[in-house]
């Protein structure tokens, strides 16, 4: 078992990858570097094994499917997962170590969002999206995360060992925010430095595509761990489009004693949906704090599990 492991998932980083194994390597000296090659074309994997990191495969495309594989191969006490691209410095990584050694902290979040990102970043676009991400992420769940989808966090083995990757791409950062808030577990913020990723670098998220995944991963998440507050709101919903039709037919029986069937059979249907709803969502939290208390239990045997590991070491 590793003492510290670096995860640094990469497709087509041959510019970068060589500069950002060295740098941990020079920051943690005691860690192992594990680099995970996402079908590269421009030989990252050879560049990244004679800098001295362990180089292994991933053949499913996406960042979500490389983590999933890194978190399910790798056993560490503490893991520091970083982007491939160089954006950011290495010298942060001895203080995230040290809060999840120390401070028991179960996901430290590498806020750039505090320091150089808005002036390094060429990308208008993705500044907006990061604010609005983080913003309706603390709302939902009144938390105080700085930086949501920061590519740069350290992890503690229980973790890593409890979180199921359900993205692919990059909304894989917000799947784990809303994870850790989820489950109350431990998170720091830790500001770092942020640079743009050089010139000849290109990035490989695209703005529009992929911050409606994002959205979409907020909503998803939403409705899975707050089904009372989804549902509730939906049930509102369908009785406000219910009360649209039925008032107008409620007059116009006042005024003439009329009343227009098909319509109120639409409205009706309105209010009962309403009723299933808000009924699905009281049943849906139940199973939900159901799952907690089940985490919960998770968690302990993975405190026994690591205290083990230990041992055997």
């Amino acid at each position: 078992m590793d003492k510290v492991a670096v995860l640094i998932p990469c497709y087509n980083e041959a510019k970068t990858v060589k500069k950002v194994v060295e740098d941990f390597k020079r920051e943690l000296p005691e860690a192992k570097i594990y680099v995970y090659d996402n079908n590269s074309k421009d030989g990252t994997d050879k560049i990244a094994r004679d800098a001295g990191a362990i180089v292994r495969y991933e053949t499913r495309q996406g960042k979500g499917n490389v983590i999933r594989t890194m978190f399910r191969e790798i056993d560490a006490e503490v893991y520091i997962m970083v982007d491939g691209d160089d954006t950011y410095p290495a010298e942060s990584a001895k203080e995230m170590v040290k809060a999840v050694l120390e401070e028991n902290v179960d996901m430290v979040i590498g806020d750039r969002l505090s320091s150089t990102y808005f002036k390094e970043n060429k990308r208008p676009f993705h500044n907006v999206g990061n604010v609005t991400v983080r913003g309706l992420i603390n709302r939902i769940y009144k938390s105080d995360i700085r930086d949501v989808m920061t590519g740069l966090r350290a992890f503690s083995y229980r973790f890593v060992k409890t979180f199921p990757v359900m993205s692919k791409g990059f909304e894989l950062e917000t799947e784990m925010t809303i994870h850790c808030l989820d489950k109350n577990m431990k998170t720091k913020n830790i500001i770092v430095e942020y640079r743009d990723r050089p010139a000849d670098s290109p990035s490989k998220l695209n703005t529009i595509p992929d911050g409606i995944k994002v959205l979409k991963t907020i909503a998803g998440f939403y409705k899975n761990y707050k089904p009372m507050a989804f549902f509730t709101l939906l049930a509102f919903l369908l009785v406000v489009i219910g009360m649209f039709f039925f008032v107008p037919i409620f007059v116009d029986f006042l005024q003439r004693g009329v009343v227009k069937i098909p319509t109120l059979v639409v409205s009706v249907l309105f209010f009962l949906c309403a009723v299933q709803a808000f009924f699905a969502g009281m049943i849906l939290d139940n199973i939900i704090r159901d799952s907690r208390q089940s985490f919960e239990m998770r968690l302990i045997d993975c405190e026994r599990e690591l205290k083990d590991r230990r041992k055997d070491d």
